[in-house]
């Protein structure tokens, strides 16, 4: 009997960014990206007949700076915009005017707090405190919690990393990629995903379910079957798959 043997084409490759890609940095304006990081993605799409997309709380426009001049596929704000094909749908603050009528009162509850950032990404907002100190932490994150809870059951909070993030209630990062599993080139293929927060169990949990391969970054409990260290780690994985070696998700080491 032959042993049937794996294509790179029957995989979908799904990536975070931050944390995953690239290291994770005290602000998120201050990530640096590896130079021989876009190129090698390009390359890496193109063994996999084009089935790579980002998948990232970020913005679009943000990743395609980070990533330029390489454009991919994108689900962005967790999945609120999403770019397959160069064709961009979802996003857009001027749909989201409860959220947008809640920010002056977040700026407010936390203009007074040293080393806490809100970023404002339009139809979502993050709040970030890893540099503040303990007490000034513990009242951003009331801040952003009071705010959620005022807005309602359209939107949830999404904590993270010394984050936390108000997002509309439909938007994870499993549905995006149960969205992107449905269409050329990403359907009927088995799924891979890289994540290393809390935001990525949810995808974690949805590519479980299809049997496909996840893959959680860092030491923290997860429901990922397989992990990597760091985003170093991941970058010699996807690096090596890019440049022909065999893509075997499955012989990673497990979670």
């Amino acid at each position: 009997m032959t042993e049937s043997v794996t294509e790179p084409t029957d995989f979908a490759l799904y990536l975070d960014f931050d944390g995953t890609l690239v290291e994770i940095a005290p602000r998120p304006d201050l990530v640096r990206v590896d130079p021989a990081l876009p190129g090698a993605l390009e390359r890496l799409r193109t063994r996999l007949g084009g089935a790579l997309a980002v998948v990232t709380g970020r913005p679009i426009g943000v990743i395609d700076d980070f990533l330029a001049p390489a454009r991919f596929d994108i689900a962005g704000l967790h999945g609120v915009e999403r770019r397959v094909d160069g064709i961009v749908s979802g996003g857009g603050a001027e749909n989201h005017p409860e959220l947008r009528a809640r920010m002056a009162g977040l700026t407010a509850a936390v203009a007074g707090l040293d080393a806490v950032l809100i970023e404002d990404k339009g139809a979502s907002v993050a709040v970030h405190w890893r540099l503040a100190s303990p007490a000034d932490a513990a009242l951003a994150e009331a801040a952003v919690k009071i705010t959620a809870d005022a807005l309602g059951a359209a939107y949830r909070l999404q904590l993270g990393k010394a984050v936390g993030e108000i997002v509309p209630a439909s938007a994870t990062k499993g549905q995006a990629i149960r969205v992107f599993a449905q269409a050329p080139p990403y359907a009927g293929r088995r799924a891979i995903f890289l994540g290393d927060d809390l935001t990525d169990e949810k995808a974690f949990a949805v590519v479980n379910a299809s049997g496909g391969v996840s893959v959680r970054i860092g030491a923290a409990e997860t429901i990922a079957t397989r992990r990597l260290a760091t985003p170093e780690d991941v970058r010699r994985l996807l690096y090596a798959w890019a440049d022909g070696a065999p893509i075997d998700p499955d012989a990673l080491p497990p979670a």
